[in-house]
């Protein structure tokens, strides 16, 4: 049976150290790779995706959650796209937000609205900040796998792991189970 970790501030934490490591690829590329379109996802841009990892992280913690957490209403074509500093400047800001989130506040109950047709049907769900947090920290994991890809096709070289889901990493560890961190 696997060991579950029932600390909530590793949810934080998770979160803070994969957006770290997205900050440490995003130093270590040219602008150009940053705003170039991918060959091989067509219309892809690591700042594209960057932009879309951030609003992930940004909208539970923005003014708005409070009232009601919304992925599918949001800005596109902003400078984070195609500026790496203004990308890195804004995760700073996210990371300082969440070392600041105490165990209270990602327990604390929230509602988002999910899109569940192009037609712009919605529903509304009860969750909370960790939940959502947690949300944003895996789906920012298959981002960070495209971003990697677009990264080696301009030459950049990512570290070990990077877009790579836990579980993965765990599977191939030879652990094959969750363990207590």
């Amino acid at each position: 049976m696997p060991v579950i970790d029932t600390n909530i501030l590793g949810v934080r934490d998770a979160a803070g150290a994969l957006l770290a490591q997205a900050t440490q690829l995003l130093e270590s590329l040219s602008d150009e790779a940053y705003r170039t379109n991918s060959e091989i996802l067509q219309g892809g841009t690591i700042g594209k995706h960057v932009r879309h990892v951030v609003d992930h992280f940004a909208a539970p913690l923005c003014d708005e959650a409070a009232e009601c957490v919304d992925y599918d209403h949001r800005e596109r074509d902003v400078p984070m796209e195609t500026d790496r500093a203004a990308a890195i400047e804004k995760i700073s800001g996210l990371r300082r937000q969440l070392a600041e989130l105490t165990e209270d506040d990602l327990r604390a109950p929230l509602r988002i609205r999910v899109m569940l047709a192009g037609d712009g049907t919605c529903a509304e769900l009860p969750s909370s900040l960790g939940r959502e947090l947690f949300f944003a920290f895996h789906h920012a994991v298959h981002h960070n796998a495209m971003i990697g890809a677009i990264a080696r096709e301009h030459g950049a070289q990512t570290v070990p792991g990077f877009g790579t889901a836990p579980s993965t990493l765990n599977h191939e560890a030879g652990r094959g189970v969750s363990q207590k961190t």
